[in-house]
């Protein structure tokens, strides 16, 4: 079995979460492949680095199966690396939040051990794709979460024209509009109202950031719907931004955004359901009554 190990450097815990997980997976005939950043930083630290099989800087990798640690930022990062390749997914929080890395340093071992046994459920979760008509976006034009079209540098909102599988919409005139996949429910969508879908539901949600019109609201639609949008701006560009990868472009530019033909496999624990996470994360039903 061939595993890669993602991360970030950015949080503290990293180290620690990293080598408690090779100890765990060193129990088993595993071959271990490691993201150069996280290589570096436990070169730095003076950690043993010999259970390294092969250092990572790019998507130019195979394995069976991948571990990201961090917050949820980072577990994007990664699968964005991971892209077409179809390795399953466990996310290892060491962030904030963390709906996509949900395990915690805690639980580690007991759920290396149930991967290793084969005790875990691989959740498929739908990408969006980005299409225009020149190759504008350099990087990877793919967003788990959302693709957000916003307002730049600049006070005056924008107006976005959207159409849904040809069929016109609305003009929203606002600071920006998100086209979110169930999972990116629980990110930036519904920071700014949108709705919670469970992850299996088979829709995107078309979320408004700060109408001008409060009357306008999120409305979902199926996931194999087609959505075209046209922006207007006083300065004559706008932010478009794929799970915060971000690129100016101009007014002039037409989006088209679909379902991307690949999914990204996200591993969960047996013991895990959404429910749970929801309950735990946003804090349901901790409050106290006087």
């Amino acid at each position: 079995m061939k595993v890669i190990i993602f991360g970030t450097k950015f949080h503290k815990e990293i180290i620690k979460y990293t080598l408690d997980l090779v100890a765990a997976l060193k129990k088993a005939d595993v071959e271990i492949l490691l993201e150069d950043d996280v290589y570096y930083l436990l070169e730095e630290e003076g950690c043993d680095t010999s259970f390294v099989s092969k250092v990572i800087r790019d998507d130019d990798f195979e394995a069976d199966f991948a571990f990201i640690i961090g917050g949820d930022g980072t577990f994007i990062r990664g699968a964005g690396k991971i892209g077409r390749k179809n390795i399953p997914v466990l996310g290892i929080n060491a962030g904030r939040l963390g709906f996509l890395a949900d395990v915690t340093g805690e639980e580690i071992q007991p759920a290396v051990e149930e991967i290793l046994n084969g005790k875990y459920v691989i959740e498929e979760r739908s990408l969006l794709k980005l299409h225009t008509e020149e190759k504008l976006y350099s990087d990877f034009n793919y967003a788990l979460n959302e693709i957000a079209i916003l307002k730049q540098d600049t006070s005056s909102m924008i107006t976005i024209h959207a159409w849904v599988n040809g069929t016109f919409l609305n003009s929203y005139q606002a600071d920006g509009l998100l086209v979110a996949t169930s999972t990116g429910s629980t990110a930036y969508s519904l920071s700014v109202g949108g709705p919670i879908l469970v992850p299996q539901s088979s829709n995107f949600i078309i979320t408004p950031v700060a109408p001008h019109s409060l009357s306008v609201r999120p409305i979902i639609i199926p996931d194999d719907w087609e959505v075209e949008l046209k922006v207007e701006s006083r300065n004559r560009h706008f932010l478009i931004a794929l799970d915060g990868r971000n690129n100016v472009f101009h007014e002039e530019t037409n989006l088209i955004i679909k379902k991307a033909s690949f999914t990204t496999k996200v591993v969960k624990r047996e013991s895990q359901d959404f429910f749970s996470v929801l309950r735990n994360k946003l804090m349901w039903g901790t409050g106290s009554r006087k």
